[in-house]
């Protein structure tokens, strides 16, 4: 198929490339100056925290080499937690602990290390191995959140959460991402998570992608992850807009987990999320991108964005099977 063929393809399709979405979303309706509130993990909690937002709940931090001693002090009580760089991406640099044996601690995964170990990893993490474009960074713990009895059944050895893409204040498009054996734990599709989507007007898993290739079942588990009620979802998309309603940026993705006990809590915002969302959900981007262009009108208060964002998903939804 010639290229422009493919391409007209694709646009029919709803499909929104990474080139328009860097200039025509990201770009056009993200300020530069805000990106620090979303890049910055530390200040994202703290974000939240002052507008009543719930996050997992920080338990020590290190801005330089000199304040690892203190870190490390900080958890020496700690059999459970999670070390993450403030400035990461991708779920890189993340290490999840669920056990501790005096100075041995264990992985997710089941993998043993030292907490010398934890401690040189914090090191790499201050000096910037893990943040974007290399820069200083900051090691921060927070607690370990614990999986939903909902979606223990569909996660192996980690932390599920929901993606949520919102535009203009307004949800577009959501999926749960499954940890699986193969991501170690992690949420993230890019690592071996199953992408999971979900319509926004049901909160009902439609459709399942591994690697970008369709599934109905985890593949370690086995239990279907396609056609269930995902739960808490109303919540989790309520917080989920109401925190990038902080950061006065208008094209984010939003990231929720649904913590056993205390239900959802804001996991992180990014300013440039990815584009997998389409595929779990076997839909595009750009046709509710453009609806919600049309039909926003200004200072809409939450709810109403909420149904704003559901009835385009719907109308959506109704299009793709007429088709």
């Amino acid at each position: 198929m010639p290229k422009g063929s493919f391409s007209r393809r694709l646009r029919g399709l709803g499909l929104l490339g990474i080139n328009e979405r860097n200039a025509s979303y990201t770009l056009r309706r993200n300020p530069r100056s805000h990106f620090p509130l979303v890049d910055d993990k530390l200040r994202t909690k703290s974000l939240c925290a002052e507008a009543g937002i719930p996050t997992a709940k920080l338990l020590a931090s290190a801005h330089r080499i000199g304040d690892l001693s203190a870190m490390m002090d900080d958890l020496s009580a700690c059999s459970s937690f999670v070390l993450k760089p403030a400035h990461g991406a991708m779920g890189n640099g993340i290490i999840v602990i669920k056990d501790r044996d005096g100075d041995r601690i264990c992985r997710s995964g089941g993998a043993w290390m030292t907490t010398d170990d934890l401690r040189h990893h914090a090191s790499g993490i201050v000096s910037g191995l893990y943040a974007l474009g290399g820069q200083h960074d900051a090691a921060f713990v927070e607690e370990r959140l614990e999986v939903h009895p909902e979606l223990a059944a569909i996660s192996t050895d980690g932390v599920p959460d929901y993606r949520f893409i919102i535009y203009r204040g307004v949800p577009v498009m959501a999926m749960a991402r499954l940890p699986t054996a193969r991501s170690t734990g992690r949420a993230n599709l890019h690592h071996g998570a199953v992408g999971v989507g979900i319509d926004l007007a049901t909160g009902l898993s439609s459709h399942a992608v591994i690697d970008s290739t369709p599934t109905r079942i985890h593949p370690d588990t086995g239990e279907r992850v396609v056609g269930r009620r995902m739960p808490a979802f109303e919540r989790s998309l309520e917080i989920a807009v109401a925190a990038t309603d902080l950061t006065g940026l208008g094209y984010v993705g939003a990231d929720v987990v649904v913590d056993a006990e205390r239900g959802p809590v804001v996991r992180e915002l990014n300013a440039r999320p990815g584009l997998a969302v389409q595929i779990a959900n076997r839909a595009g981007l750009r046709p509710r991108l453009e609806a919600v262009d049309e039909d926003l009108r200004e200072n809409l208060p939450l709810a109403s964005r909420l149904r704003l964002g559901r009835r385009i998903a719907y109308h959506e939804e109704q299009q793709s099977v007429r088709a």
